[in-house]
């Protein structure tokens, strides 16, 4: 089989089709009667929040606060627990910038597996920030609602939601709809600016790249004794394949998403190494604590990927671009700074006074539905997206995933159905620790 171009498959020449116009987040269809309710300038938009963790809370804030329609209004909210509902709302009415426009009624707060469905029909705009193996599922039914997004990345954790958010994306381009991407470096200066002066030939064609999430790690919940195993896995989400995708999707991704974004492309195989060093208690699941994956274009390019969580030693979240004619070297803070092979600085960016790019993207989307103008991140989300989920791939089994092999893949990792007393995908042995992913042994397609 051509592992470029497969038969009756999803191939990454379908999935490249477009890539430039999806990388800037032209939208070509006309305007649908879904979005015409609540574009062309509406006095008031009404926004839900799915996930009411803390980066939903925070952007839900933002939301809230963006410059491009000021005429918003919070509504709706669902979480899965209450609890998480209860604080978040409690947050957001306190917080003295946003309060006067969180308007979400006792009955418009909803809990559960389902609620999703119920606040995405009470509003315009839509934020998903739950685990982002739930994302797929919301994704979908915003989209079939007629409802503009805000999604955090990832965007899946397994090819088959993947394969979901681009049908979803389609359909969203169809109806017009605004859809912008948590990848917030795509709303940041110096990223912005170093593009530019790549786009221009400052560092000549891109031959490799360095790419980095070195970091101590995040939180750990511990489990309490009424907790079903359901509960237990999405309380403490992050160490759990079919909610997180490993910290190689949940993190890493920001940095293959720039080397995507540069290049204008995306790899065409992967080889990598992993396991769990030093995080190895069962209270982490099931996911690694170290990966080192090497991509490939098709051109050749490579590009050497890091992230680890280790905590004690030295942190690391950055990309370096290596060109024809020199070198790019970018952070999430606001460095950029362009060297030629002499040695000589050709540019750096001085960011001091950059705005936050977390608001930025609220600002973009919300004046695009506002205004009316194209917007949609999807394509290129599920694009990282399924970059990070390949290299995950590569390091759980050892063997080189080619693009194609992990696009149409059939595994899902997700439960079969969703409530408390549901199966969960993986599950503890009887000395509590959780089956670990074994090079040249596990299967991942």
């Amino acid at each position: 089989m051509n592992t470029h171009d497969t038969k009756d498959g999803f191939s990454r020449r379908d999935f490249m089709k477009g890539s430039v116009l999806a990388a800037g987040g032209v939208v070509l269809s006309g305007l649908s009667l879904e979005a015409s309710a609540y574009v062309k300038g509406s006095d008031n938009l009404k926004i839900a929040l799915i996930g009411c963790g803390g980066r939903g809370t925070g952007a839900a804030v933002q939301a809230l606060k963006n410059t491009g329609h000021t005429n918003v209004q919070l509504v709706a909210m669902a979480d899965a627990f209450k609890d998480r509902l209860d604080d978040s709302f409690k947050n957001l009415s306190e917080n003295a910038e946003v309060k006067a426009r969180v308007k979400v009624a006792e009955k418009a707060r909803f809990t559960g597996f389902d609620g999703y469905k119920q606040a995405i029909a009470l509003a315009d705009v839509v934020i998903l920030a739950t685990p982002p193996g739930f994302r797929p599922i919301h994704f979908e039914e915003a989209v079939k609602q007629g409802k503009h997004v805000f999604m955090e990345k990832p965007v899946a954790t397994d090819a088959p939601g993947i394969r979901q958010v681009l049908a979803a994306a389609e359909e969203a381009k169809k109806k017009n709809l605004k859809v912008v991407v948590g990848l917030q470096r795509h709303y940041q200066n110096n990223y912005l600016e170093a593009l530019k002066r790549v786009q221009d030939g400052a560092i000549g064609d891109i031959v490799a790249s360095q790419v980095y999430w070195n970091s101590p790690g995040v939180w750990v919940r511990q489990r309490e004794p009424k907790m079903t195993e359901m509960e237990y896995q999405m309380r403490n989400w992050y160490y759990f394949n079919w909610l997180c995708g490993d910290h190689i999707n949940e993190q890493h991704i920001h940095n293959l998403d720039v080397t995507n974004w540069f290049k204008n492309a995306y790899p065409v195989k992967a080889y990598g190494v992993g396991g769990r060093q030093l995080r190895t208690g069962k209270e982490y699941g099931e996911i690694f604590d170290h990966h080192s994956v090497q991509f490939e274009y098709a051109d050749g390019a490579v590009m050497s990927s890091q992230c680890c969580h280790y905590p004690g030693t030295a942190s690391n979240v950055s990309e370096t671009l290596v060109g024809t004619k020199g070198r790019i070297e970018l952070d999430g803070g606001n460095k950029a700074m362009i060297r030629d092979w002499k040695g000589n600085t050709v540019y750096r960016h001085r960011g001091e006074e950059d705005p936050n790019p977390y608001q930025t993207e609220h600002d973009v989307l919300f004046a695009a539905i506002k205004n009316n103008k194209p917007h949609n991140d999807a394509e290129f989300g599920a694009k990282s997206t399924m970059t990070a989920i390949m290299g995950r791939m590569a390091t759980y089994s050892g063997q080189v995933i080619s693009w194609d092999e992990a696009m149409n893949s059939q595994m899902s990792i997700m439960p079969k159905e969703f409530s408390w007393t549901a199966q969960t995908p993986t599950n503890p042995g009887p000395d509590g620790f959780y089956p670990i992913p074994v090079p040249g042994k596990t299967r991942v397609l």
